[in-house]
Parts: structure tokens; sequence; C-alpha cells
């Protein structure tokens, strides 16, 4: 598969390695030595370094952070929150990721496709039901879907992390198609 002519639909610069500052560059070395790429966000975010820096902290402590969510289980709220959302780019990067975490070649797709098709154990089956409620009404989260979470052996610090994976993807979907943002095509055959 070749890269895409373009990163996103606007005519952005994005600089180039020399452009970048040292950290950046040592970050995106970072990102090329564990993903071999660099991810398309990150280079789109780029073009607003402050943006970059941020949106690079925020996303590494979701995801990497001290949680009783393992990463594995973080990933599949991205794939099931982005599978509501139509976002081409974290669907096919998230479903890498679940495919890589879980070591089954289908998972990541039966989520994208419908979770509930998928041969989930109650928890994640809760934690999945929860983040879609939000994402597809999040007016209409009640108490009883926090203890539904609860009950399926989930603290209150777990909810909290569920709703911060879920709100952050809800937000970075809806960047990724304002802008037709385009996964780099390594993600189609990673952990097949």
């Amino acid at each position: 598969m070749s890269q895409p002519d373009h990163i996103t639909a606007l005519d952005l610069h994005y600089p180039s390695r020399e452009e970048l500052p040292d950290d950046v560059k040592k970050y995106f070395d970072v990102c090329d030595e564990k993903l071999g790429m660099i991810p398309n966000v990150l280079k789109a975010y780029s073009q607003n370094l402050a943006q970059l820096e941020v949106f690079s902290r925020f996303y590494n402590e979701l995801m990497f952070g001290d949680s009783n969510l393992t990463t594995l289980e973080r990933e599949m709220i991205a794939v099931a929150v982005s599978s509501q959302n139509h976002c081409f780019y974290c669907i096919a990067a998230h479903g890498a990721a679940v495919r890589n975490y879980s070591g089954d070649p289908a998972l990541g797709e039966l989520i994208a496709i419908n979770y509930r098709a998928a041969d989930l154990s109650q928890r994640h089956r809760a934690m999945l039901d929860f983040a879609v409620k939000m994402t597809v009404s999040p007016d209409c989260i009640e108490e009883s879907d926090r203890q539904a979470l609860r009950d399926a052996g989930f603290s209150d610090r777990d909810i909290w992390d569920i709703a911060n994976v879920a709100g952050f993807y809800n937000m970075t979907n809806r960047v990724a198609g304002a802008v037709d943002m385009q996964p780099n095509p390594e993600y189609h055959s990673q952990a097949r």
C-alpha cells in the first residue's frame, strides 16, 4: 500500500525533520523505533508545536499512564468510539493496536464493525457499552450506567479513566474527520 498523497485535506506546513526542535526529533525517533513509522496524527500536529506537545502528553498519559485499565482495554475503547464516529484514521490505527495487544487478528475489526458480536467478557462489554453510550448520547448517561460498570468490577477511578479515554477519542475523531486525516498505510498490515 502506498503512502497517501496527503496527511490531511488542509494546506498546512508540516515541518521537515531539520525544522523540528531537538525534543520533537527525539520523540519522533522513539515513535519510528517502536512503531516503524511516525503516525500521521503526530505529523499533522507538528504544524503547531504547542498543540503537538499538549496532544502528545495527554494521549500518552491516557493510553499508557497509571490506570487499572489495561492498554488493550484503552485501545478497545478507542476502536468502539471511533467506530461510532466513523473515524477511518482511528479505526485503522487503534484496530492495529487491538490486534497487537490482544494477539487476536480479528478482534479489532469485530469491535469496529459491531463490538456486540465479539466474544467479550462481561467487564469488556460493560466498558464498551458505556463508551458507546457516552459517544452516541452522552446526555443520557445516568447513575445506572455507572453502576453497571461497578457491577462489572470497575472502581470509580476506573470509570473516570473510561470516560476520559472515550472523551478523548470523541474529540480526536471529530478533528480527524473534519480535516480528512489519513492513517499511515502500515497500520493496515500490522499484527496480522
